[in-house]
């Protein structure tokens, strides 16, 4: 194959979604990519209110990269088709999901950061608690070298064609359709 046709982008926009695990450790895969490359990052999580080893990761990894790292958790749990968790209205989810999304397009857009992570923003949108327009506005108005990470499922298809890879995490099997729980280290 001869690349010489090939150009490189000054950034890039990428989703992680579908039914499936694997969105959010896609989403630190990236993220430890981008810190061993040099860049600066914020990784902003949207849902995930309870310490999951991601978290645990993160604050561990934190005092190693002080000037390259910053993570926003801004979430109050999931909620879905109007079932609230973490006991919180849905007034309460709407104001953090905003919250975290103000945060997130303040680092989109500033040009600080070379990439952005957006754990869970889709189920935010999906969810009700942003709009779709939100996500566009952050897509549109990204700085032009800052890239995108935008993780969860549900991810809005009408979107599709602004953003540079997409990816579907697509079940094959999991041990949860025969009754098993999720297991720590592996599933959270």
């Amino acid at each position: 194959m001869v690349f010489e046709d090939y150009k490189q982008k000054d950034s890039v926009i990428v989703v992680y979604t579908g039914e499936n695990k694997g969105k959010t450790s896609a989403g630190i895969g990236l993220m430890v990519r981008a810190l061993g490359t040099g860049w600066k990052v914020a990784f902003v999580q949207f849902i995930k209110n309870w310490e999951v080893g991601e978290h645990k990761f993160i604050h561990t990894i934190l005092p190693l990269y002080k000037d390259k790292l910053d993570f926003y958790k801004g979430g109050l749990g999931f909620f879905e088709a109007g079932e609230l968790s973490a006991k919180a209205s849905k007034k309460e989810h709407i104001e953090h999901a905003k919250k975290t999304y103000n945060f997130a397009y303040k680092a989109a857009t500033s040009g600080e950061y070379q990439l952005v992570i957006c754990d869970e923003i889709n189920n935010a949108v999906h969810d009700g608690l942003l709009k779709v327009t939100d996500m566009e506005k952050l897509i549109d108005n990204k700085h032009p070298k800052t890239s995108l990470c935008l993780t969860g499922r549900n991810f809005p298809m009408e979107l599709i064609d602004r953003v540079d890879i997409a990816t579907e995490m697509s079940k094959l099997k999991h041990h949860f359709d025969d009754k098993n729980l999720a297991n720590k280290g592996i599933d959270f």
